[in-house]
């Protein structure tokens, strides 16, 4: 693949449709959005590993939000990987980018040589959907199950929505000639159309929880079994690329399934950080509590967990109980105005 074409694919989630077996997808390739959130955080390699898994599964499922709608994925766990948050915010206009962020907090002195997953522990998976203000966020939750944050949403599809849904990525870092290492990333999910909802109660999978086999019939599994066993046959290189671009990949993997492709989506870095959100969210604090987190400086400082961005500000702003506006005027005056 030419550069040309590496780079219109980069930072893409391309959606398809398997037109013979009635599945729908998407491609990603995240290139540039990846190596921004993990270039900011001296990461270990098995928190990487599952930022950039997380980050990838939020560019496969948050094309499903409308527009300006964001969508959250969190898992909390009690093992050494405490916490793993990713945001997707669909596009504000159409044409435009839809922005993806995601960050970490681990205990760095409990992490071992164990698969990135287990060392999560305990815990669970949940996706949020933010319709904006005046709404309340709709929010579905997991256990963690299986032995990846993939089979963990498969699982939420299962279980929440009763669509069988397959996720299969790959991450790493890589170097091409004259350039330095950087993070690459790419993954493919494959989901069937709405069908049935299944029977009874209870399913075939660990603990209970829904899997495929619990919904799908007749010519319907076949087409998805069909589909997985394709699916099985990619190579890390092709979902990573640069190599193979997302259109080739599908025509190597399902040309027999006749599919069918749609427009791209771009997506980019995106933090929603501000100093006046960081203002809104100390708003419920005293004076009093204030004072504790004021520094030896005479300031209170706010770092982003997601972009790194570095916030500071007068104690005497801030709180319930301020005396003074964001730009250091005092709140009586302009009340006088």
């Amino acid at each position: 693949m030419s550069k040309i074409n590496q780079i219109a694919w980069d930072d893409t989630v391309l959606p398809f449709q398997l037109d013979r077996s009635d599945i729908r997808g998407r491609v990603v390739r995240l290139d540039g959005v990846l190596d921004h959130i993990l270039s900011r955080h001296d990461y270990p390699a098995p928190v990487s590993a599952m930022v950039a898994e997380l980050a990838l599964l939020a560019g496969l499922i948050g094309p499903t939000v409308k527009l300006r709608w964001k969508l959250s994925l969190q898992v909390r766990g009690n093992g050494a990987i405490r916490t793993l948050a990713a945001d997707y915010f669909a596009p504000e206009r159409d044409g435009a980018p839809a922005r993806i962020r995601a960050w970490a907090s681990f205990d760095a002195d409990r992490l071992d040589a164990r698969p990135p997953f287990q060392q999560i522990g305990e815990g669970y998976f949940a996706i949020l959907i933010d319709q904006g203000q005046g709404t309340t966020p709709y929010q579905g939750i997991t256990p963690l199950a299986g032995d990846s944050l993939s089979t963990c949403a498969q699982t939420y599809f299962a279980q929440s929505e009763q669509l069988p849904t397959r996720f299969q990525l790959a991450s790493g870092q890589s170097r091409q000639s004259g350039e330095g290492r950087h993070w690459r990333a790419g993954g493919m999910m494959l989901q069937t159309l709405p069908g049935q909802p299944m029977q009874g109660e209870g399913g075939s999978g660990e603990g209970g929880l829904i899997e495929a086999a619990d919904i799908l019939q007749g010519i319907e599994s076949e087409n998805w079994n069909r589909a997985n066993i394709l699916l099985d046959t990619v190579e890390v290189l092709e979902l990573i690329g640069p190599s193979v671009g997302p259109t080739d990949l599908l025509l190597r993997l399902f040309h027999e399934e006749t599919p069918r492709v749609f427009d791209a989506q771009r997506v980019e870095f995106g933090c929603s950080c501000t100093a006046d959100r960081v203002r809104n969210t100390l708003s419920i604090y005293s004076a009093k509590d204030i004072g504790h987190m004021t520094t030896d400086k005479g300031i209170v400082t706010a770092d982003c967990q997601f972009c790194g961005a570095h916030y500071e500000f007068d104690p005497k702003s801030l709180g319930f109980e301020a005396i003074l506006d964001a730009e250091g005027q005092p709140l009586s005056e302009r009340a006088a105005e």
